[in-house]
This record gives structure tokens, C-alpha cells and sequence, in this order.
């Protein structure tokens, strides 16, 4: 695939890539198609995801989409559709989100160093703030993760039963996930483990992870009660 042109020249003291991977398929949603290509306010979820990382502030110099072989052609149909003009490489992902990341990081074997986020495609309304400072704080600590702190209470449980944990030292996870992009070639090339749940988990034996302060508006969108909260808050903006 021809490398796609520069989104936006670079506007700050380092090279910044991300890499939006979306392998859902729908099926908690009831949809009749990946939920990655449901409307939300008129337009497909992944488009306004795209459109987080485009923003001309960020200085994001490449995007790169991993979808399913599948799935290709009816994504690059809907960009024909909606008339979508953002530049982006188009890449096709592997059989867990694991092997996604590995194939869009393969897609930057050129670039030499930088920042490189990875975003879930289901989470269309993260703020720029979070994005920006995820990156910034990657760039100084080689790794950042955007979270949050539970809402609820929080259980573990035990052959007794459960106890309670104290959620003031608990996060739940969101994405971006910024990092050094040499750290994360590096945490690639090791083998895959069923313990990896999200790319802190694949780098975390190398490196420290920093957290950053996310945002509940960040929600991934999931089931079809997640897609009425994110047109709420569109509509809200």
C-alpha cells in the first residue's frame, strides 16, 4: 500500500504517530454490522474517532487505521460515502488486538523515533486534552496511559467470598496509550502472552507506565446503551 502524505506538518519538539485499531465485530451490540461502522450522529463511529487524532493542534504526522481483511473495502467505501478526506493508512490487522498493533506498528518500520499512540476505534469522544497530554507525558517518561478512577466500589473475590478494595488506588484503563516508539517495537518483539489485555500490559516488563488523568466522556463503545450516552454527549458537546 502506497504511504499515505503527512497529515499535518509537525508542531511540536517531537514526531507524533498513532495508531487506531478497530477489530470489533458487533456482536454485543445486536448491530447488523462491526460496531466500529455504527452511525453516531449521522456519521460512522470510526470517522469520529479519525477525526480526534486529525485535528491540526496535535501534530500528528501519521495515522495509520488496522482493520480486519474483511472489512477494508466497507470502510473504504464509507470514506468514499462521507466524503472523508483525512489521510490516513489503511492496514490489515491479525487475529487478536495483540497482532493488530504489531501490524500497524510494522506499517512505521521506516520512522526512527517519535511518539506513537494507540487508540481504540470505539472511542470516538476522547478529548484533545487527554490525547495531548498522553503524549507529552509519554515523550517524558517514555511510556503514558490515560485512566480514570472507578466510580463505583470495587470488589475482589476470594474462596471466602470477596472484600473490598480501596478504589482511591485503583484506575481503569483507557486509551490513548502513548509510548516511545523504539520502547514499543521492542515490546512487540517479544512473543504474545494470554496475559496482555491492552499495550501497558505488553510493555510494563521493560518499562515503568505513567498515568494520566483521563476523562469519563472517554467511554468505549461497546454495547448499544454506550451509543446513546455518546450522542447524548455530542449533543451536549
Amino acid at each position: 500500500m502506497n504511504q499515505p502524505p503527512s497529515l499535518n506538518p509537525p508542531t511540536s519538539k517531537f514526531l507524533r504517530y498513532a495508531i487506531i485499531v478497530a477489530g470489533g465485530s458487533g456482536t454485543r451490540m445486536g448491530a447488523d454490522r462491526p460496531k466500529q461502522f455504527l452511525e453516531l450522529a449521522g456519521e460512522p463511529v470510526l470517522l469520529h474517532t479519525l477525526r480526534r487524532f486529525a485535528e491540526p493542534v496535535l501534530g500528528v504526522t501519521e495515522l495509520v487505521v488496522v482493520l480486519p481483511a474483511g472489512q477494508l473495502d466497507t470502510w473504504q467505501a464509507l470514506c468514499r460515502q462521507y466524503e472523508v478526506q483525512i489521510p490516513h493508512a489503511l492496514v490489515v490487522g491479525g487475529a487478536s488486538r495483540w497482532a493488530s498493533v504489531r501490524a500497524g506498528l510494522a506499517h512505521l518500520a521506516g520512522r526512527e523515533n517519535g511518539v506513537v499512540a494507540v487508540h481504540d476505534g470505539v472511542r470516538p469522544l476522547t478529548p484533545r486534552a487527554v490525547i495531548e497530554a498522553t503524549y507529552a507525558a509519554a515523550y517524558n517518561h517514555g511510556a503514558a496511559v490515560a485512566a480514570v478512577v472507578p466510580k463505583d466500589s470495587v470488589r475482589n473475590l476470594s474462596q471466602q467470598g470477596s472484600y473490598a478494595l480501596n478504589r482511591a488506588r485503583l484506575r481503569l484503563v483507557q486509551t490513548p496509550q502513548c509510548f516511545d516508539l523504539a520502547l514499543l517495537r521492542r515490546a512487540y518483539q517479544l512473543p504474545e502472552l494470554n496475559t496482555f489485555t491492552d499495550d501497558a500490559s505488553v510493555v510494563e516488563d521493560l518499562h515503568p507506565i505513567h498515568l494520566v488523568e483521563g476523562d469519563y466522556r472517554n467511554l468505549k463503545i461497546t454495547t448499544a446503551e454506550d451509543l446513546y450516552v455518546a450522542e447524548a454527549l455530542l449533543r451536549m458537546g
